[in-house]
């Protein structure tokens, strides 16, 4: 709409551009002169509203942007070529004012909101306790949780206070929402004896992946919220990329639900502070991509106020981050040492059973270990040593002590247990 004594500075601008447009007069109101229409590419949408802006077009102004299926004209071709070479450097987005409005549609009704979130961590319980990868993968795609951690970051760089608040308080109560319903859930199930008495949740696959979470859990998350970012920009399917996000956030929150319903509080700690760096590290990676991207409040005098909002935003979030990855960290190294630690005792078993007799045989080893602060210390290895009949095990326990108390510079239990093996 073309307010009054604005129209030649909008031909001149459109003019200006090279785009073609129409006119039409507007006899409605008095406020607006004309209303004008124009095809643009997508990359032309940014430089040509800016244009307007400083020819008098500004928010007030009422706007409309749609998508264009196909547009028919040598003249629209010329244009797209012109902005052809920036759309090859990664320049071809949307406008800043379609990004807050994809922002804010990503954003589903509260009450879809609460019962897809709920429905998603009941299945995740579900599969994490059947040990189901495919169940799941299921509740990842019915989850809705793109949409809020979109908004936050969108609602920061543009300087919407409204949109930013309501994609934090989205947030929290997705992740209460998923814990609280997983809890419920999996107490439920145990309640009614439909899980197996006795059974450990830890020994399944899918709960134990959660269990201990390690430095490359970051990277899962940080790749979700450029992900994010980039399918508000380029229309690259949210759907496929909330899946993505859910992958770091639905999982996790299962797992701290299951470990509330068993009474296991290492569960609940570690899955948890899983959740709580993934959410973090999601809205970090989208506020720092959409600044990077070059998007803007429209308002130019409202930018400094915006990145001001952004840098303690983002600094805030590095600093949550740093201080629950030291967790990730310790994680990290403890299983390195586990692992290279198993791998030494084995080969030194391995190489005392060959001295002492050719036939023995390593069979099953076994490494416990305590403690509460990465590394854990190593404080008992069984072993289960195979031999044909007849062979002489007096002195094996002893011998095996020496050589592991050597390979890991401190006392350890040893326990042998030693199997007949025949062959014929």
């Amino acid at each position: 709409m073309i307010p009054v004594g604005k129209r030649e500075a909008v031909i001149d601008a459109l003019d200006q551009k090279g785009v073609d447009y129409v006119i039409t007069d507007e006899t409605s109101t008095r406020e607006y002169d004309a209303v004008a229409m124009f095809p643009l590419p997508t990359a032309a949408v940014e430089p040509v509203l800016e244009r307007l802006r400083e020819a008098g077009i500004d928010e007030r102004t009422y706007t409309v942007i749609t998508a264009a299926e196909t547009v028919v004209s040598r003249d629209f071709d010329t244009l797209e070529e012109q902005y052809t070479e920036e759309a090859e450097r990664g320049e071809d987005r949307i406008s800043t004012q379609e990004l807050q409005t994809k922002a804010v549609d990503l954003v589903s009704g509260i009450e879809t909101y609460v019962l897809m979130t709920v429905l998603s961590a009941v299945i995740a319980t579900a599969g994490l306790l059947l040990d189901s990868p495919a169940t799941v993968v299921g509740s990842m795609v019915i989850a809705p949780l793109i949409g809020p951690a979109m908004s936050a970051a969108v609602g920061t760089v543009v300087d919407d206070d409204d949109l930013f608040r309501r994609g934090i308080r989205l947030q929290v109560l997705g992740v209460a929402l998923a814990v609280g319903s997983a809890a419920v859930f999996a107490a439920a199930l145990r309640a009614l004896n439909l899980v197996p008495p006795g059974v450990d949740p830890l020994a399944l696959a899918e709960v134990s992946e959660r269990l201990a979470p390690n430095v490359l859990a970051l990277a899962v998350a940080l790749g979700a919220g450029v992900a994010g970012i980039v399918s508000l920009m380029t229309g690259v399917s949210a759907a496929l990329v909330g899946v993505m996000i859910a992958v770091a956030l639905i999982p996790p929150a299962a797992a701290v639900g299951i470990g509330i319903a068993f009474g296991i509080p290492r569960l609940a700690l570690g899955a948890g502070v899983l959740v709580m760096v993934n959410v973090l590290s999601i809205n970090l990676a989208a506020l720092v991509m959409l600044w990077y991207e070059g998007y803007r409040p429209q308002r130019w005098f409202r930018e400094d106020e915006a990145r001001a909002a952004l840098l303690k935003r983002a600094a805030a979030l590095v600093v949550a981050i740093a201080i629950l990855s030291m967790f990730l960290g310790g994680v990290t190294y403890d299983t390195y040492v586990e692992t290279t630690t198993e791998a030494e005792i084995r080969s030194a078993v391995g190489d005392e059973l060959a001295a002492i007799d050719g036939e023995l045989e390593l069979l099953e080893l076994q490494v416990e270990r305590s403690g509460t602060v990465p590394p854990l210390s190593t404080d008992r290895v069984i072993i289960t040593v195979g031999g044909p009949p007849g062979t002489a095990v007096d002195g094996l326990a002893a011998a095996l002590d020496t050589r592991i108390e050597a390979t890991v510079g401190h006392g350890v239990a040893v326990e042998v247990r030693f199997v007949t093996v025949e062959r014929a």
